[in-house]
């Protein structure tokens, strides 16, 4: 069994900043993918960035360049920095990770953007 936790949420006025992080643990043996997701209010949920576990990233294209993903494979752990935050940013912020070939998510964090 797998558990992510997400921390790092909160209320932040537009134009501020914010870092999610996400810490795994469990059953690994090797920590794949791992990517943030976000749900907005009455929206599906969505892919804000992922990254490999050799670092190679990928980004929706309206967070790319404010939003920044990294990961630190001996603490198992993923972080999303968020810069210039826009209320349309407000969301449930989910972390998953693909172990053994399976998906695994946190129960999310929220972040609510003040405009």
């Amino acid at each position: 069994q797998v558990q992510l936790v997400e921390s790092g949420g909160g209320l932040v006025q537009a134009g501020g900043s914010l870092r999610l992080s996400c810490a795994a643990s469990g059953s690994i043996f090797t920590l794949d993918v791992m990517s943030w997701y976000r749900q907005a209010p009455g929206k599906e949920r969505e892919l804000v960035a992922a990254i490999s576990p050799g670092g190679g990233t990928k980004y929706a294209n309206s967070m790319a360049g404010r939003f920044t993903i990294s990961r630190d494979n001996d603490k198992k752990m993923v972080y999303l920095q968020m810069n210039s935050l826009e209320h349309e940013d407000t969301a449930v912020y989910y972390c998953n990770a693909v172990v053994g070939g399976l998906n695994y998510w946190g129960k999310g964090t929220l972040v609510t953007v003040s405009s």
